[in-house]
């Protein structure tokens, strides 16, 4: 278990990625080498969950974990959420497991989801619209939400632009429409008491993002995936003021390391005070770790 007390930050977006070379007739490994050219990525292949671990725990920092199922919408076959929780368990005194599963498979979804919630206490569910081709409030997806919200569990839906086909032809076919956080409003009225993240800065919709996390009590904000320097004026004011308290640290590792992300972040004008409970305390509380 996660000693909070002695860890430094948590990570709240963090990717897990099989060993290189499992994709090798499906194109999962040039998504991944194109992506971390985006990034500045520092590694030549995907680092294991072991290695993960590793990082962190050199680090001082727990970090949230989860492999994405989009095997409808892209053919790449998915990492198994049996075999993350597996060695997630290995590694817990830094690694805190969430799953994810395809909403596009329906019932076997909501089943998926129910036994590793009542078997395994997997606490969260990472969604990406854009990768897994789903606007987050189409009707079909409400299953899974309602099963989410019945349980406690977290949503954590990537929002905004993404590294994810960056440069590929046709974008490798992601449609960024589906990843606008307005969308999110939605779910956040017909679940209200579904904890729901919204992960990244939102460019191009970031007053979208902040207002409706603003607007919703159970909707937050993770901050991973861009360099804070790079972070725009509103977002930095709304993270010293109204959304202090819902504004979550996130490096979206592999793509960027946690490290690299806090030495930013001690570069920009956030309150002195402010920062433990955007890289710790925070996060802390949504889990239930304190």
């Amino acid at each position: 278990m996660v000693d909070i007390s002695k860890i430094r930050a948590i990570d709240i977006h963090t990717h897990a990625e099989e060993p290189c070379g499992c994709h090798a007739d499906d194109g999962y490994d040039d998504l991944q080498s194109t992506m971390a050219g985006f990034f500045h990525a520092p590694w030549k292949h995907p680092p294991t969950i072991p290695e993960t671990a590793a990082h962190f725990r050199q680090q001082n920092i727990a970090a949230v974990i989860f492999p994405v199922d989009a095997e409808r919408e892209t053919g790449y076959r998915r990492y198994s959420n049996d075999e993350v929780i597996e060695l997630v368990r290995q590694n817990d005194d830094v690694l805190i497991p969430f799953a994810s599963i395809d909403p596009w498979k329906g019932k076997m979804a909501v089943r998926e989801a129910r036994r590793l919630i009542e078997d395994h206490g997997i606490k969260g569910f990472k969604f990406h619209p854009t990768f897994q081709g789903f606007y987050p409030n189409d009707r079909m997806a409400y299953p899974f939400y309602e099963l989410l919200e019945h349980h406690g569990c977290i949503g954590l839906f990537h929002t905004g632009q993404t590294g994810v086909g960056s440069g590929m032809p046709g974008g490798n076919g992601m449609r960024l429409k589906y990843s606008n956080p307005i969308y999110l409003d939605d779910v956040a009225v017909d679940f209200p008491n579904l904890k729901i993240i919204m992960a990244h800065p939102s460019f191009p919709w970031q007053e979208e993002a902040l207002a409706v996390a603003q607007h919703k009590p159970n909707v937050h904000i993770d901050l991973s995936g861009w360099s804070p320097k790079y972070f725009p004026d509103i977002l930095v004011r709304y993270c010293n003021s109204i959304l202090k308290k819902k504004v979550l640290f996130g490096s979206d590792w592999p793509m960027i390391t946690p490290e690299r992300w806090l030495a930013d972040f001690d570069k920009i004008a956030i309150r002195d005070y402010l920062r433990e409970d955007i890289v710790k305390g925070n996060a802390a509380r949504l889990l239930g770790l304190v």
